[in-house]
């Protein structure tokens, strides 16, 4: 099983509608196999992708070639023994949702995650907090 973690930012001219992205990539994802943990303010993107290896890179490859990302870079490539997230998640902060309610949500999608996944996230996390 092949986890990749990555970050990118939306293209400065990008039209990103994530509710539309999301429900895309929902369904290439689950027919090809892939899980994961996508976390997005809009502008940036921090996703950790899972499954078989032609899968993922497959996937990434797709993202690369999204003229509405930039700056995509890979932090973690690497193999692992299972699935840290079973299944496709999405965490977005809605308009009505606290800060709190949000990280606190975060935090469950993280409960399984190795330290390194999951210290990426709440780094990020921690930055859009102090911002």
């Amino acid at each position: 099983m092949r986890q990749i973690l990555y970050i990118s930012t939306a293209a400065p001219s990008a039209d990103i509608d994530v509710t539309a992205i999301l429900a895309q990539s929902m369904r290439n994802n689950r027919r090809e196999g892939v899980t994961g943990l996508l976390w997005t303010d809009e502008r940036r993107f921090l996703q950790v992708l899972e499954g078989q290896d032609a899968a993922v890179q497959g996937v990434l490859d797709r993202i690369r070639r999204d003229p509405r990302h930039r700056a995509i870079v890979v932090l973690h490539d690497r193999t692992v023994e299972a699935r840290e997230f079973g299944a496709w998640e999405m965490a977005r902060r809605g308009p009505s949702d606290s800060a709190d309610a949000f990280d606190a949500r975060m935090t469950q999608h993280l409960a399984a995650a190795s330290s390194t996944v999951r210290g990426t996230f709440e780094g990020l996390i921690a930055a859009r907090r102090a911002a």
